[in-house]
């Protein structure tokens, strides 16, 4: 702990509020709330931690606090900053999640469609279905008992499903509106949970028709009745009642905690929801963030009502999602509550030996190379590779690392532009100015290990352009391949040793991990570069084919491979002259 946090927790005043916590860089790694400030933010300091949490504490190197009037107010303010600054030690939701509904449109002609948008144009929406497929079922089944229009325009026939027995054929026949309000009314009926009358009535007109010898109508009937139990009586009712509710339940174990949230629409349970995360907070408290985000960050549809664990604070839960919240104390409502928290613990166990061994493989060897090199941990790592043929098309990629892990979404790819021939050094030069300028212009987060896929000249490039032109301090390592092309040895110091790395350590696979990753993405960056390159050469020299129908032939073919097993005729299908597509295909074959 440093003297400004010890100084800083000192102050720390005995009221409500929030805390953001930062490293080293000023990023903010972390926000939490407090009843009491005072006690909540000392406590990071203080005592032990289990190892999850004490990663978190290593990376502190100040922190802020913002004082509210209430429980409540930090608790909207805690979201309201998660939100802002994303940082990556907090639970994270993914924004606009979306569930399809099934709308029986306000049309003179109604339709049957699913949509994921609600509007206010007079038709009725029923759901969310968080279960899609089970929106889809249900349409396609009430698609085969009411034969409502289903295309968007009517055309000047009847369609295949007039055929099927699945319209009315409104484009070729009068269709009376209280046929309409028959059908649109029995569907509403259906949806809202009384497809055990439909089915009721179903049954009695099959009959009748029997009775009457009438086999063929009566088999409609009773198609339309294995139609609703295949896809309605499937389902496990969980009420009695037909309540749009969810029910949350949660289970914590070694620093972990888990949710579980039942789906529960018209009396049954159709889907579920398991999130799994460290914990930092009383699980009491972090259930309440859950939940906010759950609902107003990440938008899921809001039920009638909200089961809850009786450790939950219900009022604070109603008062920050404006829905009902119950926490029930018999009967099946709290075997349902029972049976989530169930659920989480079981799959809290089943997850910890995968995520032990995951951060065994990943967090882990990280904090051991930090170790290896003397440097604080390297949560951020960056990489470089160069690749290019005799020195045609030069590319040089970066990928990155971050805990341990691919971080894609941040990966680059640089075409290489002041450096002509095979200069490695010159590429990694270039590259390496232009990453770290755009960094400090852009204020990006700098990377708390970079590694060249390269040797000693490689590194000392790197750190000339770095330390010289750009002012940054950053550790650089080289990584050097052995004569079978494989993780050899790491370079690291000033000046440069080897660094002695167990070869059957999570550090030194990591770092084999990352070689492999930059070379792989260098190298299909390059094929892919050269590839485009070979393909338009060819079609440059040939009259007759411009930007136009070079963009056509790309498009159309893709390689010289498959444009060499065309034929005349199919040169001719996508607009090229014969004499053209001749000269194409002479010169395909030199």
């Amino acid at each position: 702990m440093n003297e400004m946090i010890k100084n800083k927790l000192m102050l720390l005043p005995d009221q409500p509020g929030c805390y953001l916590m930062k490293d080293r860089q000023g990023t903010i790694i972390y926000v939490g709330k407090a009843k009491i400030l005072k006690n909540r933010v000392r406590s990071y300091f203080t005592g032990s931690h289990d190892g999850k949490t004490q990663r978190l504490v290593n990376e502190i190197e100040d922190f802020e606090y913002i004082v509210t009037s209430s429980n409540m107010e930090a608790l909207i303010l805690e979201m309201n900053l998660i939100k802002k600054y994303d940082p990556k030690y907090n639970v994270m939701l993914k924004d606009d999640k979306t569930y399809p509904f099934i709308k029986l449109t306000a049309e003179k002609h109604p339709r049957l469609i699913t949509t994921r948008k609600v509007k206010k144009d007079k038709g009725k929406y029923f759901g969310p279905y968080p279960n899609v497929s089970a929106a889809n079922e249900t349409k396609k089944l009430l698609d085969k008992i009411y034969p409502l229009r289903k295309c968007t325009t009517l055309p000047d026939r009847v369609c295949l499903y007039y055929h099927l027995g699945q319209c009315l054929a409104p484009c070729v026949k009068e269709v009376g509106e209280q046929e309409y309000k028959k059908m649109t009314d029995e569907i509403t009926r259906f949806l809202n949970g009384g497809y055990k009358e439909i089915k009721k009535d179903l049954t009695e007109k099959m009959i009748a028709a029997a009775d009457e010898l009438d086999f063929e109508r009566a088999k409609e009937f009773r198609d339309k009745i294995v139609h609703i139990e295949a896809t309605m009586e499937k389902q496990k009712i969980t009420t009695t009642d037909l309540t749009d509710r969810d029910v949350f339940g949660f289970a914590v174990d070694k620093g972990w905690m888990c949710v579980q949230v039942f789906f529960i629409r018209q009396g049954k349970l159709i889907e579920r929801d398991v999130s799994m995360f460290p914990l930092y907070q009383e699980p009491e408290e972090e259930i309440l963030t859950y939940l906010g985000q759950f609902y107003l960050k990440a938008n899921h549809f809001k039920p009638n009502e909200i089961l809850l664990p009786d450790s939950v604070n219900a009022e604070m839960a109603e008062e920050l999602i404006g829905v009902k919240v119950f926490k029930p104390q018999r009967g099946q409502k709290k075997d349902l509550v029972k049976l989530a928290c169930k659920n989480a613990k079981i799959a809290l166990q089943e997850k910890f030996s995968l995520i032990e061994r995951d951060e065994e493989r990943t967090i882990k060897a990280v904090e051991n190379l930090g170790d290896q090199l003397g440097i604080y941990t390297p949560h951020r790592i960056e990489a470089f590779d160069n690749s290019n043929i005799q020195g045609t098309d030069p590319v040089s990629a970066m990928v990155v690392f971050i805990d341990g892990k691919p971080e894609k979404r941040e990966y680059r790819k640089y075409k290489i532009k002041s450096v002509q021939g095979p200069d490695d050094y010159d590429s990694m030069r270039e590259v390496v100015r232009r990453r770290y300028s755009r960094v400090l212009k852009e204020n990006l987060p700098l990377p708390d290990l970079i590694i060249i896929d390269g040797g000693k000249g490689h590194v000392e490039t790197v750190r000339d352009v770095l330390e010289n032109e750009l002012g940054l301090d950053i550790p650089i390592s080289g990584l050097v391949k052995d004569d079978k092309h494989r993780t050899s040895q790491l370079l690291y110091g000033n000046p440069l040793e080897i660094v002695q790395l167990g070869r059957n350590s999570q550090e030194f696979y990591l770092l084999q991990r990352i070689q492999d990753e930059v070379h792989r993405f260098a190298i299909t960056f390059h094929r892919q570069l050269r590839g485009k390159n070979a393909f338009q050469s060819v079609l440059d020299d040939i009259q007759g084919i411009g930007e136009k129908r070079k963009k056509q032939l790309l498009k159309t073919f893709g390689s010289i491979k498959k444009m060499k097993a065309a034929s005349l005729e199919e040169l001719r299908e996508i607009g090229l002259p014969a004499n053209v597509a001749e000269d194409l295909i002479k010169k395909l074959q030199e």
